[in-house]
């Protein structure tokens, strides 16, 4: 059973599940916002749009893992992993998109906050389980399994998450694709009348 958090962990969590998880799912939502107000699928179709929900997929997975499963040596290495690719499909994201279109300064802003979120969400769960950190350089006294949390999250906050979650980002993100490959669909018809046209 792992013991208690001290105080000034429990601060910290609380400051990570009502701080700042709510200023990233909102700079996810005010992401998507911009993106339509753009109208981006008119000029990138569904390439950049797929890029975007991958990198919501992969925020996903370390959402999951931070909520449901206990944070060990193994946890935190797994957020580690999450970040890195999270950061190599932003950079992959922005190469695609600068070439494409403009991103405007709000847009800008809103990347920044989806960058530097994960880390410092990353750097929270290591302070608080500051234990495991240490652990993970000693291998030797490291907990390398995944297991369900000892002392699990009330279940209304797990559900308010993933629920908002949903509603913010992963519904939004979904309707871009759709708006893209729908785009890109009006495109190829297009193109042979555009041919005719020509000839």
């Amino acid at each position: 059973m792992t013991p208690a958090l001290d105080p000034t962990a429990r601060l910290l969590q609380e400051l990570l599940i009502y701080a700042v998880m709510p200023l990233w799912l909102l700079a996810g939502f005010g992401d998507w916002l911009l993106h339509r107000w753009q109208r981006i699928e008119e000029k990138v179709g569904w390439r950049e749009p797929a890029l975007h929900l991958l990198m919501v997929g992969e925020i996903a997975v370390g959402l999951a893992a931070a909520l449901l499963l206990q944070i060990t040596a193994a946890v935190l290495v797994l957020l580690l992993g999450v970040a890195i690719a999270h950061e190599l499909t932003v950079w992959r994201d922005l190469s695609y998109a600068t070439a494409r279109r403009r991103i405007a300064v709000p847009e800008q802003w809103v990347h920044g906050l989806q960058i530097v979120i994960p880390w410092a969400a990353l750097f929270l769960l290591s302070v608080i389980h500051r234990d495991q950190l240490g652990a993970v350089v000693r291998s030797a006294t490291a907990d390398w399994s995944f297991r369900l949390k000892d002392v699990p999250l009330p279940p209304g906050q797990v559900i308010a998450i993933v629920v908002a979650g949903a509603v913010l980002v992963g519904i939004p993100f979904v309707e871009e694709l759709w708006r893209g490959l729908r785009a890109g669909r009006r495109d190829a018809l297009q193109a042979p009348d555009q041919a005719a046209i020509l000839d």
